[in-house]
């Protein structure tokens, strides 16, 4: 049986890959600031999406835990084998098949690619850069279920669970200090890429899983007041992006310590909101954001070579990148090459897993 979609996170999905189409737009076809400041931050996509795996994932481990259900880790890691590495791999194939035409200026060993380490001391530049999210998204889905499963046996009280979110956001934070204090800016990319870096913008996610499922008055409470929300978290985001990218700001120590986590429950708040039947975000529903929301794992994985060979092909024909017209051609091959590794790879491994490993019906969509 199908969870049922929710307008709200299918437009947040949708939100985070068109940030990252703008940002990767700008930065391999046109070279320019093509969006202003949309571009400008588009790598937010990536933070946003982060959030929305936190709270997605942390779901199905917590609403198991919260009804005493045994949580099946085999069952977990199939499951989400099956849904990221058919995708993955065919992608990768392809920059290990054409080198001279995808490569960066080095290329990470295949062993760091298969075992999703490739972020671990990645550079910009380098091959198959934008695959770090993955390894970063991979090491939770391996991590969390394992912490969970050791908490629900050992029977701890919630309490310890929140200390070990809180603990490890904080720890983020100072790693993100320490290499601030060792002349490492927010986005050198071995802060940028790094797993201590970057893993705790997950957690904000797991929070709303675990509010929802252990503490539900709370939760409903938060529910309805699903506007305030929504106006809480356009501002936070706003305000938080805006010392990231601006000038002023983005060199503070506490902008770089503190900014990706406080983007991340920017979005947690947005999160919420797109949760809440009392929000406008919940209850609009955007032509085309669920059909884009479903796509966006593979037109993530497709978009960046699609935009890098493209890119090269209007240079050499001298052809305006920032026009209009070809703007929406390049973003819409970007998609369109997503939508076929969608529906040649995709669905049908996606059917398979259904058959061998079905997992629990419910109501609130799944990732």
């Amino acid at each position: 049986m199908q969870a049922k979609r929710i307008n709200g996170l299918d437009t947040l999905r949708a939100l985070a890959i068109l940030l990252v189409l703008m940002s990767h737009y700008c930065g391999f076809v046109s070279k320019h600031q093509t969006f202003g400041f949309a571009g400008d931050i588009g790598w937010a996509g990536v933070d946003l999406f982060f959030v929305l795996s936190g709270y997605l994932i942390g779901n199905q481990i917590m609403s198991a835990a919260a009804n005493g259900q045994a949580l099946s880790l085999k069952n977990f890691f199939a499951r989400r084998l099956l849904r990221t590495l058919p995708n993955y791999y065919v992608v990768l194939a392809a920059y290990f098949i054409f080198p001279v035409a995808l490569s960066g200026r080095s290329t990470s060993s295949l062993w760091q690619f298969l075992t999703f380490t490739q972020n671990i001391g990645l550079e910009y530049g380098q091959t198959f850069t934008h695959s770090w999210s993955l390894c970063i998204e991979e090491q939770f889905y391996l991590i969390l279920p394992i912490v969970s499963v050791v908490l629900v046996r050992l029977k701890s009280p919630i309490w310890l669970a929140w200390g070990l979110l809180i603990a490890a956001i904080g720890s983020g934070m100072a790693f993100r200090a320490v290499a601030y204090m060792h002349g490492h800016g927010a986005f050198d990319a071995e802060v940028y890429y790094s797993s201590f870096g970057r893993f705790d913008e997950l957690l904000p996610g797991v929070a709303i899983a675990m509010l929802k499922n252990f503490h539900t008055s709370l939760y409903d409470r938060l529910m309805r007041h699903g506007q305030a929300l929504l106006i809480t978290g356009l501002l936070a985001t706003g305000g938080v992006l805006y010392c990231i990218n601006s000038d002023d700001y983005n060199k503070l120590m506490m902008v770089n310590s503190l900014g990706y986590s406080l983007i991340a429950i920017s979005f947690a708040i947005l999160t919420l909101a797109a949760l809440s039947p009392n929000s406008y975000l919940h209850r609009l529903r955007l032509p085309g954001a669920a059909q884009l929301a479903l796509w966006s794992y593979a037109v993530y994985l497709v978009h960046k070579p699609v935009f890098m060979l493209i890119g090269e092909q209007l240079a050499k024909r001298h052809i305006n990148a920032n026009a209009p017209l070809t703007i929406v051609l390049v973003t819409a091959a970007g998609i369109f090459g997503g939508w076929l590794l969608y529906r040649l790879v995709e669905t049908p491994f996606m059917r398979i897993r259904e058959k061998w490993f079905p997992g629990p019906n419910q109501r609130a969509q799944i990732n």
